[in-house]
């Protein structure tokens, strides 16, 4: 698919020169946002029988928003230039039995999924990913890297950056290429009991951000005048400066603020609800 804009104006050929990740190139930026209509919606969809969290919905609006409002967060540096993507992926961090490390499950086109298509692809590849399966090529990754004796490790790691990251080659043998943790990286440390938090830029990707989910407390909120009892989540991002601004984070957050009214566009698939509000929502035929 085709894209119409260039993101290499001067400013943004400068900042990639003038920053290096992701040491200094870091914004961070944080939201508590009302999420009392979207929990409805979740527990409607667990009634139904879909397997799904507060995470679920947020990925897919995370990943619509990249492609409909803020196609500049779907950008990475490569070779001095910003490359814009041809698919919106989504790397989500998924915890280990153990409880001791992180791994990662990469959901492709999650633009173009509905909740029940995320539902059923996490169901499968979460637990594939917790076994050990064939879908967890980070894992196999960091086990090879940590084998290595030090200063070695370093080396290669350094190796590894430089010819994925910086020169956009693949290394098979690793899983790695430029595109290995995809669009963007989820993380939900609310699940760990932490409230907020300001995530790193991996150096191994290729993302310009990372967007973390805290905590949900009800809280005292003024909805038409009066005070009532609202849900209320912390969302707190990290963006690479070299690629976007803070005013990208700030559209972000805006079309999350909107959409988390009417999570009902997620039961149908992305393409197909955004031609249904062209027609003036008319048409589609559901997720199926």
């Amino acid at each position: 698919m085709k894209h119409s804009f260039d993101p290499n104006n001067n400013w943004r050929s400068t900042a990639i020169s003038i920053y290096r990740k992701p040491m200094d190139a870091k914004i961070l930026g944080s939201v508590e946002i009302d999420v009392t209509r979207l929990e409805e919606y979740v527990a409607e969809k667990r009634q139904q029988g879909l397997k799904i969290t507060l995470m679920h919905p947020i990925i897919l609006m995370t990943a619509r928003a990249l492609r409909e409002e803020v196609p500049e967060l779907n950008c990475y540096v490569q070779r001095g230039r910003l490359i814009h993507r041809d698919t919106v992926d989504v790397t989500v961090s998924v915890l280990m039995r153990d409880s001791q490390q992180m791994s990662s499950v990469l959901v492709r086109d999650a633009d173009k999924m509905s909740i029940k298509d995320l539902a059923e692809f996490m169901e499968s590849h979460v637990q594939d990913t917790r076994k050990g399966g064939t879908q967890n090529k980070a894992m196999k990754g960091k086990a090879f890297l940590a084998r290595l004796p030090w200063p070695f490790r370093d080396w290669v790691m350094h190796l590894v950056k430089r010819i994925s990251i910086d020169w956009g080659f693949s290394i098979p043998a690793l899983g790695v290429n430029p595109n290995s943790f995809g669009s963007f990286i989820m993380s939900n440390i609310g699940s760990l009991g932490l409230d907020i938090g300001y995530p790193a830029l991996l150096p191994l990707s290729n993302v310009s951000f990372v967007l973390i989910l805290g905590s949900v407390n009800t809280k005292p909120a003024v909805v038409d005048g009066q005070i009532v009892p609202r849900r209320l989540l912390h969302l707190s991002t990290t963006l690479d400066h070299r690629v976007v601004d803070g005013s990208h984070g700030g559209k972000l957050f805006r079309y999350f603020k909107k959409a988390f009214n009417r999570p009902e566009m997620l039961d149908e698939r992305g393409l197909e609800w955004r031609r249904m509000e062209e027609n003036g929502g008319e048409g589609g035929e559901g997720g199926e």
